[in-house]
């Protein structure tokens, strides 16, 4: 079977097309959680009913705030532009969250807050595993253990 260079060529640009997509969807996910769980912390710290949950909420907008900030610069070497909206499914929370009060508050911001969380784990897990470049994994290395630990607090306060 005789190589052609063209194919080749071309199989390269795709495989490489695919891995610079993926790289820009997680990292456009990376910065909307950020957005998300800033705003989402905020609303937890103003609004919880619990000590716990107003803590966790400024925990969240601390952490998630400066988790940003260490993403958008390498979002950016990978020219991607960084989203400033939050994530669909934490806008609906959001919303939800806006009608509730007391107890019905902390139990739904909580449980919202493990299953996000364990979500999240699950795709920076898998960007440490199989992410290339090395910048966008060493980020996501980074930044597990800090998701670990609001999975760790979240489930501590349902």
């Amino acid at each position: 079977m005789r190589c052609y260079p063209a194919i080749l060529l071309a199989l390269g640009l795709l495989g490489a097309s695919a891995a610079h997509a993926r790289t820009d969807e997680f990292l456009t996910n990376a910065i909307k959680g950020d957005n998300s769980e800033t705003r989402l912390g905020r609303l937890a710290a103003e609004r919880g009913a619990s000590s716990g949950v107003r803590s966790f909420g400024r925990m969240l907008e601390g952490d998630h705030s400066a988790g940003r900030k260490e993403t958008v610069p390498i979002a950016r070497r990978h020219h991607v532009t960084p989203p400033t909206a939050m994530a669909d499914e934490a806008r609906k929370e959001y919303r939800k969250l806006q009608g509730l009060r007391g107890r019905d508050f902390d139990r739904e911001f909580a449980r919202y807050m493990v299953d996000d969380h364990k979500k999240d784990i699950s795709e920076f897990e898998k960007e440490v595993r199989s992410g290339d470049p090395a910048d966008v994994r060493a980020l996501a290395r980074k930044t597990l253990p800090v998701l670990r630990k609001h999975l760790k607090t979240a489930q501590s306060l349902t």
